[in-house]
């Protein structure tokens, strides 16, 4: 499906690259009437059987990894075995993030369990920290001011944003296209640093302190495991090449799984007001792909099923897309699916059309 043919139903960009939404109207009954046949369909049903397998398999493959790590002892063939755990920590990650939306077990306290353990113990990462920003995300998707995925940081996601640049942030905001996948490979060390920030906010609830605390110490373990496995197994300078093709290797899976949800699609200004069903559809974007597709992107590339449905256990996405599809065709919604790397060229004219403003003139 090409770009056009997916936003046709929605307003042109203006200059700031938000969208105006379209009018709200009485649409509250349509997501009503979508969410009654996906429950029909047995769809939101937990799939204990699937996740069963999946995280046993998992942990399996992960403790492959470190047993090999063990055993080949100070080699430079670990850098394989780094490139093999960037793989795997990115597959946990995914599954943390399955917890979190509480596909997994129908006990909230078993999801946030398995959460913590597969993000704060395995990978290094605040779940604490990504419930709160993701949440807010699924709430606002590409809505100014509102999602902080979309937030002023090291890339700029909106002209005003770029507009306002000075100094070095400025020539990067010019440059983002080129620079984005480099600066993927320090996306993993820009999550556990913000992990780490996270542990020292004082704000928050009694429980979420708590919570806090739990997520201080598994993080602790961690950080403490690996750095001490790294330099207890391999030599300093090996060791720290470890670190870097890992922990670069890592971010770089993480981002170009979560770069083609929603990056280039409509952007929202803050006080534009549109329900819930075309505020997740029109601003994600699914992947087209197969078994291998749904297994190395964990599910996330039916971006539109799970923005809808947050809490459907990732092997039912596949089946709920010809449904939600349908319904979207029945309603004139534009449906955005496209291929992989069709979806990374999107979001880098996206990214090149946000710097427009900050280049000289001669190159428009």
């Amino acid at each position: 499906m090409s770009t056009e043919t997916a936003n046709r139903g929605t307003e042109p960009a203006d200059r700031t690259g938000t969208t105006k939404a379209p009018p709200v109207g009485r649409r509250g009954s349509e997501y009503a009437a979508l969410s009654r046949e996906v429950k029909r369909s047995g769809l939101l049903k937990r799939r204990p059987g699937y996740y069963s397998v999946k995280v046993g398999a998992n942990l399996l493959l992960l403790a492959a990894g470190w047993t090999a790590f063990a055993l080949i002892g100070p080699s430079w063939w670990q850098l394989l075995t780094a490139a093999f755990l960037a793989v795997m920590f990115t597959q946990t990650a995914f599954i943390g993030h399955d917890a979190g939306h509480h596909q997994i077990a129908a006990s909230k306290r078993v999801n946030n369990l398995l959460g913590r353990l597969h993000a704060d113990l395995l990978v290094g990462l605040s779940y604490g920290w990504w419930i709160s920003k993701h949440n807010r995300h699924h709430a606002h998707p590409n809505h100014v001011d509102r999602d902080p995925d979309i937030a002023d940081g090291a890339i700029a996601f909106t002209e005003d944003h770029a507009r306002v640049r000075r100094g070095p942030y400025a020539w990067l905001a010019r440059h983002q296209a080129w620079l984005f996948f480099p600066m993927l490979l320090l996306e993993g060390l820009a999550l556990h640093v913000a992990s780490v920030r996270e542990l020292f906010e004082r704000s928050g609830t009694a429980a979420s302190r708590r919570g806090r605390l739990v997520g201080a110490g598994l993080l602790t373990a961690h950080l403490g495991g690996y750095l001490t496995a790294l330099f207890l197994v391999l030599s300093p300078v090996q060791a720290v090449c470890f670190l870097l093709v890992h922990q670069a290797l890592f971010g770089l899976y993480m981002g170009c799984s979560f770069a083609p949800n929603h990056k280039g699609m409509p952007i929202f200004a803050k006080d534009d007001k549109i329900d819930f069903l075309r505020r997740q559809v029109l601003t994600s974007r699914n992947i087209r792909g197969n078994r291998f597709t749904d297994f190395a992107l964990g599910g996330l590339n039916y971006q539109i099923e799970h923005h809808l449905f947050p809490s459907m256990p990732r092997p039912s996405l596949r089946h709920a897309q010809k449904l939600v599809r349908t319904f979207c065709a029945r309603h004139r919604i534009a449906y955005h699916e496209t291929g992989l790397f069709d979806s990374y060229a999107q979001v880098l004219r996206h990214l090149h059309a946000v710097g427009g403003p900050l280049r000289p003139e001669l190159e428009y």
